[in-house]
């Protein structure tokens, strides 16, 4: 892609005569470029109207934005936060909100034995050389202080996810028992009428509950374990003890969020909703401002210090994905926030900036439910259950890390169809467990079977037909799959030979917790596509969080976190939490950067 456009901008000429052309949108290019932003074709940057002067402009109120911006504060900058929503919290509030941190005070508290040497020992194995050294060890560095920053300065408090595991614990420095952590408990009247421009979380909490993401695991095995039943009872204890006490009780990305929120709202930061980035605003080859939209009006808003750059991915971009990444994709398959259209990243590319892991997103299985997508976490993992490609044959071990799974099936799709793939279970398995929101023994909603991604049948070769996969093969893989099942041991693909393997499965199913044969009708099926969180790919940075061009060097008064970056995991995922972990850990590099330089 060209980085020679010059959208507004753009640098001062001292040798002409006659009225100053500083701040004037570039000629031929530039016009084109600011008409596809919706912004004058033919228009004096200062003839917009000044929405005002600050020293740190914040784009996106997601973690990295929010975190970015109340780090600024503490550090005696004034800073403002432009939001494209009509509501703030981005991806972040719609997410479970784990959030990865090797040696954060909250697991070190716990009694975690993790150590810088270990942390980077494994990060290091995780991510290899996609990304410099230099970066990953500001991620590693900086990430504890950072937790301990925004809980000194914002209402929120966070809990170990003890025993979710890092993703691939084997490795040298993994930790089986994880180190990932999560918000705690948090009363959204904190925020008073703000709590309104919350954006929703992704699923709904069932009404009367009070539901960590660590408690996901067994509020699945509810019907069939005790310590599923006990964790369920508490839930509801929770929901009932805020009640009692007036609360507005919020976990997870709606606690994160609601949190960081607080922590502006307490250090006087304000927070612009309904109001996109048209493009960043360049003087002399600095940026210095951004030019946003508000009530259908571009305006500039000036940066004495510089631009953080935390709008997000561009996985609601049709054009973008069909630009950078395989295919079949698209927009549909997502939960990422709507807003995320790639806005900050095709604006930090028209100001120069390099791009890279555009090809990427945090992918994972997800059925695409008439309503919205459905990212599978525990439904593929759990015993009784397998994934089968058109041509009816098993091609992955289900339980692996999630991003893993659709890498293999974008890796194999060309040679065996796997997109889409088939979860094939049992009436057994929907005796046992929770799917989706649907409890055990439910009906599915019609919905799901007259849209195709559910289907129903009374015999396997019955759905074969019905999702279009060769009958005989399918017969053959379940009862292959059944026999590896009984013995424990799968000797194709591995299943539950490793750590991860173990989290989303049922103790009380032997010899192996990850495996149980399909035996009882009927059987159903469900659609699998390449389903994700958000893109990975954007702005390319160096370990400050400053924006690089292609040749190294850094574009002055740019910087850029979360998935606006491209992302320091490179084309992995360390454990649970590796998006907001370094988004945020980013955000506040950043903010401590133009901080330390101001």
């Amino acid at each position: 892609m060209s980085t020679s456009a010059d959208p507004v901008r753009r640098t001062a000429s001292f040798s002409a005569p006659g009225p100053s052309r500083r701040h004037v949108l570039g000629a031929a290019t530039g016009a084109g470029l600011a008409l596809a932003a919706g912004l004058p074709a033919v228009t004096e940057a200062a003839d917009l109207p000044l929405l005002g002067t600050y020293d740190v402009v914040v784009i996106g109120s997601g973690a990295a934005g929010m975190t970015a911006a109340l780090t600024a504060a503490k550090q005696g900058l004034s800073c403002v936060v432009v939001e494209k929503a009509a509501t703030f919290g981005g991806s972040a509030a719609r997410s479970g909100a784990g959030i990865w941190i090797p040696n954060n005070p909250v697991i070190l508290a716990a009694g975690v034995p993790d150590t810088p040497a270990k942390a980077t020992t494994y990060l290091s194995a995780v991510v290899g050389p996609d990304v410099s050294a230099d970066r990953q060890q500001a991620f590693l560095g900086h990430g504890p202080a950072m937790i301990s920053f925004v809980m000194a300065n914002s209402p929120l408090r966070f809990r170990w996810m003890e025993g979710y595991s890092d993703y691939y614990p084997e490795l040298p420095g993994g930790l089986p028992n994880g180190r990932s952590i999560e918000p705690d408990q948090l009363d959204g009247n904190i925020l008073g009428a703000e709590l309104a421009r919350l954006n929703p979380s992704y699923m709904t909490v069932p009404s009367g509950m009070v539901v960590f993401s660590a408690d996901y695991k067994w509020l699945t095995l509810s019907a069939v374990s005790a310590k599923g039943a006990a964790v369920a009872t508490e839930c509801l204890a929770r929901g009932a003890k805020a009640a009692l006490l007036g609360q507005k009780p919020l976990t997870m990305g709606q606690s994160l969020a609601a949190g960081l929120r607080a922590g502006l709202l307490a250090a006087q930061v304000p927070v612009w909703l309904h109001t996109p980035l048209s493009d960043l605003y360049v003087e002399n080859g600095a940026v210095t401002g951004a030019v946003v939209t508000q009530n259908g009006t571009s305006g500039l808003v000036r940066a004495r210090r510089g631009v953080i750059v935390g709008s997000g991915g561009f996985e609601h971009s049709a054009a973008m994905r069909a630009q950078y990444q395989r295919q079949p994709i698209g927009t549909a398959w997502t939960v990422g926030a709507k807003e995320n259209t790639g806005d900050g990243i095709r604006a930090g590319e028209r100001a120069g900036a390099a791009l890279d892991l555009m090809d990427d997103a945090w992918w994972g299985p997800a059925i695409p439910l008439p309503d919205q997508p459905y990212f599978c976490l525990a439904e593929r993992t759990l015993p009784g259950g397998l994934l089968v490609n058109a041509a009816g044959a098993r091609f992955v071990n289900e339980a692996a890390p999630y991003s893993d799974v659709v890498h293999i099936m974008y890796e194999r799709d060309a040679a065996a169809p796997d997109i889409p793939a088939w979860l094939i279970v049992d009436q057994n398995y929907r005796n046992r467990y929770l799917f989706k929101d649907v409890v055990p023994t439910f009906t599915f909603p019609d919905a799901w079977y007259t849209s195709g991604a559910a289907h129903k049948a009374w015999t396997l070769d019955a759905l074969a037909v019905a999702i279009g996969v060769p009958a005989a093969a399918l017969r053959t893989t379940v009862s292959r799959f059944n026999g590896l099942a009984r013995s424990g041991k799968d000797t194709d693909f591995h299943r539950g030979d490793g750590v991860y393997d173990h989290y989303y499965t049922d103790p009380a199913i032997l010899p192996n917790p990850s495996l149980a044969p399909l035996w009882l009708a009927p059987y159903y099926a469900f659609k699998i596509v390449p389903g994700d969180l958000g893109t990975k790919g954007g702005l390319r940075t160096d370990a400050r969080a400053r924006v690089l061009r292609a040749d190294g060097s850094v574009i002055p008064g740019l910087y850029a976190a979360g998935n606006a970056s491209a992302a320091v995991m490179g084309h992995s995922y360390a454990g649970a939490g590796s998006t907001i972990g370094p988004a945020m850990t980013f955000g506040y590099i950043a903010a401590l950067d133009i901080a330390a330089t101001a």
